[in-house]
């Protein structure tokens, strides 16, 4: 697993900048579908979608995280560890998976809905590729696990882990699974702060430290674009895998930092104005060999990390993905992150500290200033 990819995503109420980017027609035929989740960042996408499209939806949790959404729909209660009982006797024509990270649980909810369901659809991650060395494919080797018994959940396990709860839904439902394997959700809600540190950075001003050069590729989707596609995936009767990334070499680190730069300028009007300094990888490695984990979003490409930006989005973009422009969900990402609760805007869970970006930024300068 890449370990940049292992952060469950967490999420607080829906804000006006979640409008989805895409159109909102109602489906031809609607579905009763169930969502295992539902009440988190990407199963809030995937409900409102699902709702927006004309679609029955009931959600199944344990009622802890976020129980006030969604008033109005079915909710059913109980745990993917074994108390499924509310699932038993209930028909739907489609179930989303977004909440399976051990494939002993992902097995038990799939063998129970086989007969009761059409289709599975599980969300699962790029991480389940056993490597990044070269670009991936839906064809690529997966990750493996010496142990497949080990449940815990943590930046070793995360993607093989993945891979395995994939196999335990194919094999409950052999033909009827529609894999995704989506890189870095982003867009709004998404509070793990990965992609949000970027426009939150420049929001605060001044200069900031930039990784690399402008030209980095960097892959991650829209979680609006993830939603799209699930749903038309299910009204369509879609199975398969799928890499759900922007297309390799669509988005690099320049655009997401001049993205960032000017919905800041633009919302924020920050003084004074944030001025991004590049600074290169190889410099940010002296620093700090693992540096690269306190950056998020980019992944220098060299050694077992030179293909992670060329996934294929291939086969998805030809099964319908779409693509938001990147200015989009940068201002729609920064637009819902100044509206959450202060100590959430000041305490971000992903990016560099102040101080540990100025350390940095002094030492290059200091160094830019050394004879050759």
């Amino acid at each position: 697993m890449h370990r940049r990819l292992f952060i469950c995503a967490a999420a607080s109420a829906l804000t006006a900048a979640t409008t989805q980017s895409v159109g909102s027609a109602k489906a031809t035929r609607p579905l009763r579908i169930l969502i295992l989740g539902g009440t988190q960042f990407i199963g809030i996408h995937f409900t409102e979608r699902a709702l927006e499209r004309g679609h029955v939806v009931t959600l199944f949790n344990r009622g802890r995280t976020h129980a006030e959404l969604f008033p109005q729909l079915e909710k059913l209660q109980g745990d993917r560890d074994g108390q499924l009982d509310a699932l038993k006797g209930r028909y739907w024509d489609a179930v989303i998976d977004d909440s399976g990270y051990v494939p002993r649980h992902v097995r038990l909810s799939a063998e129970l809905l086989a007969p009761k369901v059409r289709q599975y659809l599980y969300v699962s991650s790029v991480s389940a590729y056993g490597s990044f060395a070269a670009p991936n494919s839906e064809d690529s080797p997966l990750g493996t696990l010496s142990d497949p018994s080990i449940e815990k959940v943590d930046a070793n396990t995360y993607g093989a882990l993945k891979a395995l709860s994939e196999r335990a839904a194919e094999a409950a439902l052999p033909g009827r699974v529609t894999v995704l394997r989506p890189g870095y959700i982003v867009g709004p809600n998404d509070v793990t702060d990965r992609f949000t540190y970027w426009p939150a950075r420049a929001a605060r001003g001044g200069e900031m430290l930039a990784p690399g050069v402008p030209g980095d590729a960097i892959q991650f989707i829209d979680v609006r674009d993830l939603s799209h596609f699930a749903i038309n995936a299910l009204e369509r009767n879609v199975m398969g895998t799928f890499n759900l990334v922007a297309p390799p070499g669509q988005f690099t680190m320049g655009k997401l930092v001049a993205a960032s730069v000017e919905s800041a300028n633009s919302l924020v009007h920050p003084s004074p104005p944030p001025a991004p300094t590049w600074v290169p990888a190889e410099f940010l490695q002296q620093q700090d060999p693992t540096l690269d984990v306190d950056i998020p979003i980019w992944t220098p490409a060299h050694g077992d990390s030179a293909g992670f930006a060329q996934t294929s989005a291939a086969r998805a973009l030809k099964a319908g993905l779409l693509i938001t422009p990147i200015d989009k969900t940068v201002r729609d990402t920064l637009v819902w992150h100044l509206a959450r609760p202060e100590a959430e805007r000041l305490q971000l869970k992903s990016g560099l500290s102040a101080t540990r970006e100025q350390e940095i930024l002094a030492a290059w300068h200091t160094a830019g200033k050394q004879p050759g």
